[in-house]
C-alpha cells in the first residue's frame, strides 16, 4: 500500500472507521457522517413519535443522525460508505439504502476494480487502442492501461452513456457492448470524450465486459 493509500483506524460516538489517513484520499463513493439531532431537540422517536423515558431509549440513526426508539431503529446493516469496520444501527428506511450499496460495494467495485479489456478510441479519432480498464483500489481513478497509459479521476467524469445491442420496438433482451464517456482535463474547462468498445474476437471474454459496463453503469448513478 503506498503512502498516499494508508488508513488508519479512528474511533467516533457512531463507531469504529478504518478512514484514509489523506482526505484528498478519500473515496469518491464515500459519505460524511452526519450531526446527530441533539437528545434536548427529540423528545420523541421521529418515526413512531414513542415520548422516550427511562424505559424507552432513544438511538440514533448512524446515516441519517436523526433519533428514534429501539423498535425504530433497531437493525445493524454494514455502512462502507461511511467506513464503518462493523455494521451500524441504522433506522429502517436508512437501512434499506445501505442494504442495497452493500450489494455495490461487494459486487459491482469489485467488477470494476479487477477490470476488462476494451478497444478504446479518444476523441474524434478513427484508431483504436486494446486497453485493459479498471478502478483503481482507492476508487478514485479509472486506470486504462496498453500502449499507452491513462488516469480519468472519477469525480471529473460528467456523462456515461452505455452502448447497447439487441433491443428491439417491442421488447426483447439487449446487451452492453460499449460506453461513451465525457471528462473534464484537471484544471481547464475542456471536455474529452472516449469510446470504449467490446472486443469480438476470442481473446476479450464478452461477459466480463458486460459485467464490467454493467457496473460502470452503477458507479454512474
Amino acid at each position: 500500500m503506498s503512502g498516499g493509500d494508508a488508513k488508519k483506524l479512528v474511533r467516533s460516538p457512531s463507531g469504529l472507521r478504518m478512514v484514509p489517513e489523506h482526505r484528498a484520499a478519500r473515496s469518491p463513493f464515500g459519505l460524511d457522517e452526519p450531526p446527530w439531532v441533539p437528545d434536548k431537540e427529540c423528545p420523541r422517536c421521529m418515526q413512531c413519535d414513542t415520548k422516550f423515558d427511562f424505559i424507552t431509549r432513544k438511538h440514533h440513526c448512524r446515516r441519517c443522525g436523526k433519533c428514534f426508539c429501539d423498535k425504530c431503529c433497531s437493525k445493524k446493516v454494514p455502512l462502507p460508505r461511511m467506513c464503518f469496520v462493523d455494521p451500524v444501527r441504522q433506522c429502517a428506511e436508512c437501512a434499506l439504502v445501505s442494504q442495497k450499496e452493500t450489494e455495490f460495494y461487494d459486487k459491482q467495485l469489485k467488477v470494476l476494480m479487477n477490470g476488462a479489456t476494451f478497444f478504446v478510441t479518444l476523441g474524434t479519432s478513427d484508431k483504436s487502442e486494446l486497453m485493459v480498464c479498471r478502478l483503481s483500489n482507492n476508487q478514485r481513478y479509472l486506470v486504462l492501461d496498453g500502449d499507452s497509459h491513462y488516469e480519468i479521476e472519477i469525480v471529473q467524469i460528467s456523462t456515461v452513456q452505455i452502448l447497447t445491442e439487441g433491443f428491439t420496438p417491442g421488447g426483447g433482451n439487449t446487451r452492453a457492448i460499449g460506453m461513451i464517456l465525457q471528462y473534464k482535463v484537471p484544471g481547464s474547462e475542456e471536455v474529452t470524450q472516449m469510446k470504449f468498445t467490446a472486443g469480438e474476437d476470442f481473446s476479450c471474454n464478452k461477459k466480463l465486459s458486460a459485467a464490467w459496463l454493467a457496473a460502470m453503469h452503477k458507479v454512474s448513478k
